[in-house]
């Protein structure tokens, strides 16, 4: 219980002021309760005739506890007994018996307020928690998401967080509730009788070690379950992306073999998990009945002892005391199994919320209001893990120039080109704008120096409109519209269902490839960033695509300093120094015609893409 607290203390401050109504409200409500019980005792003994009233009323003192225990009978048996000289026992009954139901009404009201106080924490918080950790993960740097599984994530952020709710925010009003209850109720049972109250003491911390030990097991086998799902999420996302592949090379029943192995070590997990989670309840009635049994069979050693220190209505009344925190007892056992189960998703949660990023954010950035001169890699080497994929790489970009990186895939043109916007930062070397290293700079205002372009676009099931404003906040029609005409997009958006408010669906599934990149493109227009950064952003297209694309890019490209990957020469020919990488290490640079007299590995690129 303690991680669970733990859990919402950290995003409490926010709401301090519904946990203090609900103590508030959770301490009058075991008053009302416990006040009801008390006034049984004196009831009982007059009705069963175990002792005459009190004649006379006694001046209460605190201490000793005996002194005060007395003085409280007393004077209630003297308060009762007045009553049934006054009136007749029938209606003083009655009148005990609109007490009593006023003591519970007040109970019940206050038992509501408390509950509503804590809906109020749970919510907030777990809202908070989802935040935070959706937010966490827009922080994390991108080599994050290349270590990891999609699948794996999405399970954290919707399945896990789905857990935590139902077991950890779910239990927290018995949390912050039963405790204040079995409280008040033992103290008034230590008052009654301080040997029968010490034998309780004794009997519950045995059924609270065998609860926990069950409970400790249970936490294990549910992150292993939790692991798991994570792995069938990712096989789910895998076949739904990948589908006309798994259905081109007839791969159905490999993928269900592997999707049923997984299910089924899940089934065998949660077999485990649920027998344990099942045990709970039957596990804490048994252990409440044998701690009744056993404070029956000492409570009765007591009355009938020679002398006695409870007589049979003290005991009554203490009975239905202990009763009243038997239920509370085995809720606080059942929410402790479902805490345990919650604090593995939790933990799952926690590997995401205390990732370091590897991308630092000084304390003290540079503030950049533009670009105005170049753009330099100064013996710039990158590794992801071992092996260095970038090698002592010095470019320099003079504002308004484009230059080109080509070569064989996996050369490490794209973490070059990723080392800019600081998705990466690089293991030795610089990268500087206008001579400022881009690691002394804020990234968010280091990315609205640029647009980038990928090779696959990258859109919302959204409207085009939505997506070529993306990232755009006060954009007008007029200038989307714009932005539309340069990417060469516009006339086909009219064409469309609702033109500029058509939906385009999952990742702009129902728009051509060129149709998507053009879109994409009039984004980056409307960005109208000094830097651009495309990507291969033909090399997917057929020919005529290819054509419309770039000519919008041609467009894009005019009076800006730019990056462009390509893999097809053709559309490089315009750049003003093309670098020509190899495992990491620039091998040769120069114009386009250059580069085809000097016959080296250009050359020998292009012979083979147009021989």
């Amino acid at each position: 219980m303690r991680d669970a607290l733990k859990v919402f203390f950290r995003f409490l401050p926010n709401y301090k002021r519904y946990l203090v109504f609900n103590v508030i409200f959770n301490v009058l409500a075991a008053l009302f309760g416990i006040f009801s019980f008390v006034t049984l005792i004196p009831i009982l003994k007059i009705i069963l005739r175990m002792s005459a009233p009190a004649t006379e009323y006694m001046a209460v003192h605190f201490l000793p506890i005996d002194g005060l225990k007395t003085a409280v009978m007393n004077n209630l048996y003297k308060y009762i007994g007045d009553l049934m000289i006054k009136y007749e026992p029938t209606n003083v009954l009655m009148y005990v018996g609109i007490f009593g139901i006023t003591m519970v009404f007040f109970k019940t009201a206050f038992t509501f307020s408390a509950t509503f106080c804590v809906a109020k924490i749970r919510n907030h918080v777990v809202k908070d928690m989802r935040n935070k950790l959706y937010n966490k993960v827009l922080s994390l740097p991108m080599g994050y998401f290349t270590e990891q599984r999609k699948g794996d994530i999405l399970s954290r952020m919707t399945g896990d967080v789905q857990e935590i709710e139902y077991s950890v925010g779910s239990p927290i009003d018995i949390i912050f509730k039963d405790p204040i209850t079995i409280l008040f109720s033992l103290l008034v049972m230590v008052f009654m009788s301080f040997k029968l109250t010490l034998f309780v003491f004794i009997m519950f911390p045995i059924a609270a070690a065998i609860i926990g030990y069950v409970g400790k097991a249970l936490r294990k086998k549910s992150y292993k379950a939790q692991t798991k799902m994570g792995e069938i999420l990712s096989t789910i996302e895998e076949t739904l992306g990948g589908l006309r592949i798994v259905k081109g090379f007839n791969a159905e029943k490999k993928m269900a073999v592997k999707q049923d192995k997984q299910n089924e070590r899940y089934r065998q997990i949660m077999d485990s998990v649920l027998i344990r989670n099942y045990l709970a309840s039957p596990l804490s009635e048994f252990l409440g009945t044998f701690v009744i049994i056993s404070v029956m069979w000492y409570g009765g050693s007591l009355i009938l002892a020679d002398k006695p220190i409870l007589d049979a209505a003290e005991f009554i009344v203490y009975l239905v005391l202990f009763y009243s925190i038997i239920n509370p007892a085995k809720n606080f056992s059942t929410a402790y199994y479902r805490v345990q189960k919650g604090l593995a998703a939790l933990d799952r949660v926690d590997q995401v919320l205390n990732t370091e990023s590897n991308i630092l954010i000084k304390e003290k950035t540079t503030n950049i209001d533009g670009f105005r001169e170049s753009i330099e890699y100064k013996g710039v080497w990158f590794k992801y893990q071992e092996d260095y994929v970038v090698q002592d790489i010095n470019i320099n970009i003079k504002k308004g120039q484009t230059i080109a990186l080509v070569g064989q895939s996996g050369s490490g043109k794209s973490t070059l080109a990723d080392l800019l916007p600081r998705f990466y930062d690089a293991t030795r070397g610089s990268v500087l704008i206008d001579g400022i290293d881009v690691r002394d700079m804020e990234p968010g205002q280091l990315r609205r120096l640029m647009g980038i372009v990928n090779q696959e676009p990258i859109l919302f099931n959204d409207t085009i409109y939505n997506n070529i404003t993306f990232g755009v906040d006060s954009a007008t029609r007029e200038q989307v519209e714009y932005a539309a005409h340069i990417a060469n997009a516009h006339n086909f958006i009219l064409e469309t269902e609702n033109g500029y408010d058509t939906i385009i669906g999952d990742r702009g599934s129902r728009l051509s490839g060129g149709q998507r990149q053009r879109i994409s493109i009039a984004r980056a227009v409307l960005t109208n960033n000094p830097i651009m950064i495309l990507d291969e952003a033909t090399s997917s297209l057929d020919t005529e695509s290819e054509k419309l694309v770039q000519e919008a890019i041609n467009n894009l490209l005019k009076d800006r300093t730019s990056i462009v990957i390509a893999h097809r020469l053709s559309t490089v020919r315009n750049a003003d120094i093309i670098y020509v990488i190899r495992d990491g290490k620039i091998i040769e640079q120069g114009s386009f015609e250059q580069l085809l007299q000097s016959k080296g590995e250009f050359k020998k690129l292009h012979d083979n893409q147009f021989q």
